[in-house]
């Protein structure tokens, strides 16, 4: 039997089932999340339960919340519909890592929204202050310390997407996007305001290069391994580990791309470790005690992962000084997709499948109400055989978004799993809860709208 593809398209919601997940680790590169819980203080529900399950360099961004260091955190909206739970869960992950510290960054994506969906761009401002900025506000975005920017009025980041555009050719986005040849410019143009979005937090104006991280659905991960790509394209050095077989251990070269007189002298007087010098590179040796090679190993000895940091902490420094951009590469958590209400996946042509925001509160219990369960057919059958909350779009809403409590939420899967929790009461609490939810969020948002009519940012907004 042939065994299923794995399509990652980020402009329509891939149809990954859960075992497909295990996968994308070994296929895509991801990173199990699980391995950095420990180090997380206070992590999101999404961390603790396995809702984030995958990452891309976000070790970065956690040694930086561990050294008070600066951060930041950036993903963007496509103004194409109504908000819905799915965006939801991105918001919630900008603001956790806001309110940790992070710069934080909410693009709302009109040029990829025109050039893709075709949409109006008086219909992508509407969409995208009434729809996605009033709810992220809402759910507690702080605009004081955060940066909200609609693409097609940065002047700046279309500057710098144009500078990117100098890194990647037309074959590479085939490759990566499968465009053919009748794709239109401008779908390619948004590709590359995209990865400028990513890079744009780790500008001069912002503060410069630092960790930054990205969380999206495992559909955008096009997006970030290009810009990941990109990143390192547009670094002065390459700094990476390599092994030398004739001393049997570990080193660290330091590659100039291109000669620019006096930068590597620079980096060399500032390197205390061992060292050769070349003509276009470095090469470092780190005295490590033991088998310590940054897994925390005997006393006094070197870390080779700390001295990997400390040494590309001064080649970017030495980079800025020489005109380079000297970035972190973005780091990127991948949460697991929603089902749809309805069985199979949430697709906004079907409104049955999700829960907008902005929808009646009543409306969106009675979507609760009409959900596809993982309960058996009789009310006998389920006390006897139990359900499969695990299939269950019902214990998915309590689990993704409706109970905060960890050990409530355990409770009610073992209450399914062993018959004691029926269908019918776990809906009516999930359509309850729902309800309240929908309508608190909604008083938010009126309350959001009248601080943005107050700053003048709502008019600016919509009279572009």
């Amino acid at each position: 039997m042939k065994v299923k593809e794995i399509d990652i398209d980020p402009w329509s919601v891939a149809d990954i089932e859960a075992r497909d997940y295990s996968r994308l680790f070994e296929e895509f590169g991801i990173s199990r999340f699980e391995p950095l819980l420990a180090r997380i203080e206070d992590p999101h529900l999404y961390m603790r339960r396995g809702i984030i399950m995958g990452h891309r360099g976000y070790e970065d961004v956690v040694e930086a919340m561990h050294s008070n260091e600066k951060f930041g955190v950036m993903s963007g909206f496509m103004p194409s519909g109504r908000i819905h739970l799915g965006g939801k869960m991105v918001m919630d992950e900008i603001i956790w890592h806001q309110e940790r510290g992070g710069e934080a960054f909410a693009c709302i994506a009109d040029m990829e929204s025109h050039s893709v969906r075709g949409l109006s761009w008086d219909a992508c401002r509407r969409i995208g202050v009434n729809e996605y900025i009033l709810s992220l506000i809402a759910l507690g975005f702080d605009i004081d310390r955060g940066h909200i920017y609609f693409q097609s009025t940065n002047r700046g980041l279309r500057d710098f997407a144009f500078e990117l555009g100098q890194e990647v050719n037309f074959s590479e986005l085939s490759a990566i996007y499968g465009f053919q040849g009748d794709v239109h410019i401008s779908h390619m143009m948004s590709i590359l305001v995209q990865n400028a979005d990513i890079l744009q937090p780790q500008l001069l104006e912002y503060g410069g290069p630092k960790p930054v991280v990205i969380p999206v659905g495992v559909d955008q991960d096009p997006h970030i391994r290009l810009t990941r790509d990109i990143a390192a394209r547009m670094r002065l050095f390459r700094v990476e580990k390599r092994y030398d077989e004739k001393q049997r251990k570990p080193y660290i070269s330091i590659r100039e791309k291109q000669a620019n007189k006096g930068a590597l002298d620079a980096v060399a007087a500032q390197i205390e470790y061992p060292k050769k010098v070349y003509q276009m590179h470095i090469d470092v040796y780190i005295d490590v005690e033991g088998e310590d090679e940054g897994e925390g190993g005997s006393g006094g000895g070197n870390s080779f992962e700390t001295a990997m940091r400390d040494i590309d902490d001064i080649v970017r420094a030495v980079e800025l000084e020489y005109g380079g951009y000297g970035f972190f590469p973005p780091a990127a958590t991948y949460h697991r997709f929603m089902r749809g209400l309805t069985g199979g996946k949430m697709s906004s042509s079907i409104p049955n499948s999700y829960i907008a925001l902005t929808e009646p509160p009543e409306d969106a219990a009675a979507k609760v109400r009409r959900a596809k369960t993982g309960g058996r057919a009789t009310v006998e059958e389920q006390k006897r055989l139990g359900g499969s909350p695990e299939e269950c779009t019902v214990y998915e809403l309590l689990m993704f978004h409706l109970i905060p409590e960890d050990a409530y939420i355990k409770e009610i899967f073992e209450e399914c799993k062993n018959g004691v929790r029926t269908c019918k009461s776990c809906k009516s609490q999930a359509a309850e809860l729902m309800s309240s939810f929908i309508r608190s969020h909604q008083e938010e948002r009126a309350h959001a709208r009248e601080i943005l009519k107050e700053r003048g940012l709502y008019k600016q907004w919509l009279d572009v």
